[in-house]
């Protein structure tokens, strides 16, 4: 062999490494390195993933990430197309989270898919502003974008060989998911599994880790000791409270008014004038015929129905998944509940709410639990509108109109979802002039929340003063329905040295509570300084109204003693101790089983 044969060999193989090195350089390392831009890029959105979450946790997510981008080059055999799926697909989910975390405070959950159609019907009416952190990742995003666009390498195997890849990936997946709902693993990686607080969880776990860790609840299991059996024998003990006598039936008027609150319970602060003059009187016990107090609810910021879903069921989403929608995912057939027995003692039962029918499958939802009737949106002519929703008095004069209406020999109970304060609260419209100021604070969001609740305050006190004229005994109960998003408060919270970040438990717990009050034209047993759950709002409302309570309201009376407040965020007993759920499980699973065939048994 000459010497020229032999450098030409050496030349051939270096030229094969030099391509070799590249093909790695512009292949492996894009295979490897990219999904794990992407999962930081995606955590970006709402939190720095370096700060927030430990290492071996980080790892975890960056695992999840790289078996998504696998499955997607097996199904397509171009690692381009898996790249900028798996990349396109986060940065769209991750921008969709960031506003979801801002408009309700809490991130995408499993079950937010039974609630599409309800989070498209209301989008139009958030501001979608965009921070410069946010720009920032979004640019980092298309950077990468741009890069993976030049990836070349595709997977030339047969398609059966590519179908076996993907499955493989699949089980992977399936075991990886098995593995987070146990609780080994949790304790083992020291992540946080507090369902109540979903954007710490998803902070500290990873968005994506925290989502599938969330799917272990998405379908709920049988209490221990369920049965057809054991649910009846425990109503069976409180069957004679069904047997009372009716004396009077006094029309029933409920309002659960769109995010009405009181930020006044997360600490102090001043205002040019009160912004609920009415309701804070009656809180402060000046009307005798009113039971006032505070009602802990079990969500925040959104989720509006599963108040509603408490207070004329009964339940507790203390056992249903946190974040879940019990309309959309549990309320599948007729379901026992105010309504339905208010009808079976002669009630005409009417449901209101001036926005689209579909909302948490309203429509649906409410002929199952006993409504003869349901007005929405397209029932109201030319009403009042308070920036861009059916204002509360236009809601009133509905109730009042249906009253002038009905038979004098039948009562009414009529349930009303209000819309006029629904956020957010940061645009200006020609139809809302804010009016209530707080010192201290350049924010412009909290006075014009506090404006719309004085708007709610004068409102409700027309339909009070109306009624108290009328001849018909009648009982108006009125509440919130959650208190509004961090937004709104967080002013509160810095005139009070704190931060959304850094609040304590105690804290937290307040976030939960929102003015109620039952107030009757006629004589009842008021009180004050009431602490109630809204699953056990109604049962309250019968014994108010001296109406006989079914066996299941017998067993929440009974249940109300020993605690006072259950919500999906706590347990509170008669000794004003305070649990998270889990840690009471055992000493509420009467309730449980109950729920549970109410729900789910066969009846």
């Amino acid at each position: 062999m000459t010497r020229n044969s032999k450098n030409n060999n050496t030349n051939d193989m270096n030229d094969k490494k030099v391509s070799k090195g590249l093909w790695f350089l512009s292949n492996i390392i894009p295979m490897l390195l990219f999904p794990i831009i992407t999962f930081y890029l995606f955590e970006s959105y709402t939190h720095n993933a370096f700060t927030t979450m430990k290492i071996p946790i980080q790892f975890l997510n960056i695992f999840f990430f790289e078996m998504v981008m696998l499955l997607i080059f097996f199904i397509f055999g171009s690692l381009k197309i898996s790249l900028l799926c798996e990349t396109v697909f986060f940065m769209i989910i991750g921008l969709a989270n960031y506003y979801v975390i801002k408009f309700r405070a809490a991130p995408i959950m499993p079950w937010d898919i039974y609630s599409i159609k309800t989070a498209a019907s209301v989008a139009n009416n958030y501001k979608y502003t965009i921070e410069k952190e946010t720009i920032f990742t979004l640019i980092g995003f298309i950077i990468l974008i741009v890069l993976e666009s030049r990836v070349k390498f595709k997977l030339k195997k047969k398609l059966c060989i590519r179908c076996l890849g993907a499955f493989v990936c699949l089980c992977i997946l399936y075991g990886f998911t098995h593995m987070l709902h146990q609780d080994e693993t949790v304790a083992r990686f020291h992540m946080y599994d507090k369902l109540f607080t979903p954007t710490v969880m998803s902070k500290r776990d990873g968005t994506a880790v925290a989502f599938l860790m969330e799917l272990k609840y998405v379908s709920v299991d049988k209490p221990e000791g369920y049965s057809t059996d054991a649910a009846k024998d425990i109503l069976a003990s409180y069957s004679d409270k069904s047997n009372t006598d009716i004396t009077n039936r006094p029309n029933i008027i409920v309002i659960m008014n769109e995010a009405f609150s009181d930020p006044a319970v997360l600490g102090d602060f001043e205002t040019n004038q009160d912004y609920m003059p009415y309701v804070h009187s009656l809180m402060r016990g000046e009307y005798e015929n009113a039971v006032t107090g505070y009602l802990n609810v079990s969500v925040l910021g959104g989720n509006t129905a599963n108040t509603e879903f408490e207070f004329l069921t009964g339940n507790t989403m203390a056992f249903l998944p946190q974040g879940s929608v019990a309309y959309q995912q549990y309320v599948k057939k007729e379901t026992p509940s105010l309504a339905s027995h208010l009808k079976e003692l002669g009630y005409d039962t009417i449901a209101m709410h001036p926005y689209n029918s579909t909302g948490w499958n309203r429509n649906t939802v409410y002929p199952m639990l006993g409504f003869d009737k349901s007005y929405f949106i397209k029932d109201w002519t030319n009403p009042e509108i308070i920036r861009k929703y059916v204002s509360d008095k236009a809601c009133y004069d509905k109730i009042i109109e249906l009253y002038e209406e009905k038979s004098e020999d039948t009562p009414f109970f009529v349930f009303n979802v209000t819309m006029q304060n629904h956020s957010s609260y940061s645009e200006e419209f020609d139809n809302f002039k804010p009016d209530i100021t707080v010192d201290g604070t350049d924010s412009k969001i909290l006075p014009n929340y506090l404006s719309l609740m004085k708007i709610s305050d004068e409102a409700i006190k027309y339909l009070t003063d109306y009624f108290s004229k009328v001849s018909e005994d009648t009982i108006i109960v009125f509440f919130g329905d959650h208190q509004p998003t961090d937004s709104v408060v967080e002013p509160v919270w810095r005139l009070n040295g704190k931060t959304g970040d850094s609040l304590s438990s105690d804290d937290e717990a307040l976030r939960y509570k929102v003015p109620f009050f039952i107030w009757a034209n006629y004589d009842i047993n008021g009180a004050s300084n009431v602490e109630i759950s809204s699953n056990y709002l109604g049962t309250e409302v019968l014994k108010t109204a001296g109406l006989p309570l079914t066996s299941y309201d017998g067993f929440l009376e009974n249940q109300q003693k020993d605690f006072p407040v259950l919500t999906a965020i706590h347990a509170v007993d008669n000794e004003n101790n305070r649990f998270e759920i889990k840690n009471v499980y055992d000493r509420l699973n009467q309730y449980s089983i109950l729920q549970y065939y109410y729900l789910f048994g066969k009846r």
